[in-house]
C-alpha cells in the first residue's frame, strides 16, 4: 500500500445526507472504525448554564503555502503548542510532506516549528524550524520500516527547563504498536529517547493518545484515550520528575463505591474521543478534544482534573460542516483543537486541523479563536 493510499484510507471519512465528516487525520488516524453516521448533538435547555453564544472566528491559517513553503513543509497537521523554558512556544506538527497534498514528497513525523508571537489575535507566526532552513524530522528513523511506519505526537509538556513529547508508534493503519517519550533540554532543538516506553493494551488500550497538564501540587494529570476514535477517556496522575517511569503513573477508578487513585482505570467520560488537550487555565482546568461522535471540538471547564466530567460546564467550540458551506464556527473535516499557550478562559485560541481526505488537499492547521468560553 503506498503512503499516500495509507493516509487517505486511515482518514475513515463518513457521510450522512450529502455531509463529509473527518473520522480520522493523517495515517491512521481513525483505525478500527467503521463507516459511522455523522450526529448533531442535541441543543442545551434553555437556561441550563452554557447558552450564551459563542464568539468564534478563524484568524489565518498556520500552514500551507506561502506559509511555510520555507520549512519545507506546505501540508501538515496537528501543531500541538507548549511554551518553551526559554520562552517561546513551540508547535509539534504530525505527518507532513513538503508540498500542498498528502504524499506530496519527503515524508516527515514529528517536525516542529518554533513562534515567538505574543499578540494571537493577530495570528500566529513562525520564527523558524527546529532543524534548521528546512523541519527535520525530531530524530531519525525512516517510514514503513519492518517494525512500524510512522511516529505521531500525542501532547508536548513542559517542567522546569525540559519538555517531554509523548508519541504513538504506528504500524500500519493506525495500529498503535506502542508509545513512548522524548525529553529536549535545548528548548525543542534536540531530543532524546528518554527509555519511557507503555505497552500499547495498558489501561484496557486507553492509555495511547493523551494529554497531560502540570498542576500546582506537583502532580502531572493525563487524560488518555485510544487511538481509535471510538473509544472513552481516562485519567492517571504522575509526579512532575517521574514522567518517565511508566510504573509511576497511578490511574483514577472506581471501585466498591468510591473513586480513588491506584484502582484500575475507568473511565471519566464516555464518547468517542479524538486528539485530547489538557491545561491548567485561569485557575480552573480546561479540556478540549476532537469529538469524533458527534463531529465537532468541544471543551469543558473543571476545578480539577478529578472533578465530575458529567456535571462539568461543557460547550461545543468550533463544528463540523460541509465543504462549500463552511463559516468561522462550521469547519469541513476537522479535528485537532489544541489550546494556544497566551489564551484565557474568555479568549481562547486553539489550533484546529483540516484534511479533505477526498483531494487530500487542504491539509493544514489552522487558528480560531473562541471568545466567551468561560462567562
Amino acid at each position: 500500500m503506498s503512503r499516500a493510499t495509507l493516509l487517505r484510507a486511515a482518514a475513515g471519512a463518513v457521510a450522512t445526507g450529502g455531509l463529509l465528516a473527518a473520522s480520522g487525520a493523517a495515517t491512521a488516524r481513525a483505525v478500527g472504525r467503521t463507516e459511522v453516521p455523522v450526529r448533531r448533538p442535541r441543543a442545551q435547555a434553555p437556561g441550563a448554564p452554557g447558552t450564551r453564544a459563542l464568539e468564534v472566528r478563524k484568524v489565518a491559517d498556520l500552514t500551507g503555502p506561502g506559509l511555510t513553503t520555507r520549512f519545507r513543509m506546505e501540508a501538515t497537521d496537528l501543531g500541538i503548542p507548549a511554551r518553551t523554558p526559554d520562552g517561546r512556544t513551540l508547535y509539534v506538527f504530525g505527518d507532513t510532506f513538503e508540498n500542498a497534498v498528502v504524499g506530496g514528497g519527503w515524508w516527515r513525523s514529528p517536525v516542529a516549528l518554533w513562534s515567538t508571537t505574543t499578540d494571537l489575535n493577530a495570528g500566529v507566526t513562525w520564527s523558524g524550524a527546529v532543524g534548521g532552513e528546512a523541519a527535520q524530522q525530531l530524530w531519525p528513523y525512516e517510514h514503513d520500516n519492518p517494525e512500524f511506519s510512522t511516529v505521531l505526537p500525542s501532547d508536548v509538556i513542559t517542567i522546569g527547563g525540559s519538555m517531554f513529547l509523548h508519541v504513538m508508534v504506528n504500524k500500519g493503519l493506525g495500529n498503535v504498536v506502542w508509545t513512548e517519550i522524548w525529553r529536549s533540554d535545548d528548548s525543542g532543538a534536540t531530543w532524546t529517547h528518554t527509555g519511557a516506553k507503555f505497552a500499547a493494551d495498558r489501561d484496557g488500550g486507553l492509555f495511547q493518545c493523551l494529554s497531560w497538564g502540570l498542576g500546582n501540587d506537583g502532580w502531572v494529570y493525563v487524560y488518555s484515550t485510544s487511538f481509535t476514535r471510538s473509544r472513552p477517556v481516562i485519567l492517571n496522575r504522575v509526579r512532575a520528575d517521574r514522567v518517565t517511569d511508566p510504573a509511576a503513573y497511578e490511574p483514577w477508578g472506581h471501585r466498591d463505591g468510591t473513586w480513588a487513585w491506584g484502582n484500575p482505570a475507568t473511565p471519566v467520560l464516555e464518547g468517542a474521543f479524538g486528539e485530547l488537550c489538557l491545561r491548567p487555565l485561569g485557575g480552573k482546568w480546561v479540556l478540549t478534544w476532537f469529538n469524533a461522535g458527534d463531529y465537532r471540538i468541544d471543551g469543558i471547564i473543571m476545578d480539577t482534573p478529578t472533578s465530575d466530567l458529567y456535571a462539568a460546564y461543557r460547550r461545543t467550540l468550533v463544528w463540523g460542516g460541509a465543504w462549500g458551506e463552511e463559516d468561522d464556527a462550521h469547519v469541513a473535516q476537522l479535528y485537532g483543537g489544541y489550546i494556544i499557550p497566551g489564551s484565557t478562559l474568555d479568549d481562547l485560541h486553539l489550533s484546529v486541523s483540516q484534511w479533505n481526505t477526498d483531494a487530500n488537499w487542504p491539509y493544514r492547521v489552522m487558528q480560531h479563536r473562541v471568545r466567551g468560553f468561560g462567562s
